[in-house]
């Protein structure tokens, strides 16, 4: 049975802090819902109701074109290894850019990753678990370190030529901020 919480309690946060893989939804009020998985250490627990993860350059840039037009968003966690359980975290989201203020307050609680683009904070207003008895077992056996070496190889000034190119729009013809 589903179970709701108002805050991200201890049990949650150690949950959150063991899995290598999570699911970030977000949609414009129009438009295609963006689902999108996300691994990497990029994730942290702020606070009780605060959650921040670390966006990298991508093939697109759906949740910052869908967060200027409606800021809900679900990441979804599911255990694929242990115990059964999967874990949503509904809230508002804000996109934070390097030119931001806030960056400097962030920025220093993730690993140094090629391609580093944004950084996403959000303000958990629920969080659910539900028993997940229906996920397979996976075993992890590792970063892919193919993300990483294309944004070395790219460089500062290939990464912001690609986000020019790729990153100013959703696929549905939403703008970002990425350069604004």
């Amino acid at each position: 049975m589903a179970k709701f919480y108002d805050k991200i309690t201890t049990r949650v946060q150690k949950f959150i802090e063991a899995q290598k893989l999570f699911f970030v939804a977000t949609a414009s009020k129009n438009g295609r819902i963006n689902l999108s998985p996300k691994g990497m250490d990029s994730f942290r627990v702020i606070n009780e109701n605060t959650v921040a993860w670390l966006s990298v350059t991508g093939s697109g840039n759906e949740t910052s074109a869908h967060l200027l037009d409606n800021n809900r968003i679900t990441i979804m966690f599911c255990a694929l290894e242990g115990a059964p359980n999967i874990l949503r975290l509904y809230g508002k989201a804000e996109e934070v850019l390097p030119t931001n203020n806030k960056w400097k307050e962030y920025i220093d609680l993730f690993p140094n990753f090629p391609g580093t683009r944004q950084i996403f904070i959000v303000e958990v207003e629920s969080v659910q678990t539900s028993c997940g008895m229906s996920i397979p077992f996976y075993e992890y056996q590792g970063e892919r370190n193919q993300l990483n070496d294309w944004a070395t190889e790219k460089g500062e000034e290939g990464i912001e030529q690609y986000w020019s190119d790729r990153n100013q729009t959703s696929i549905d013809g939403l703008e970002t901020l990425l350069k604004e």
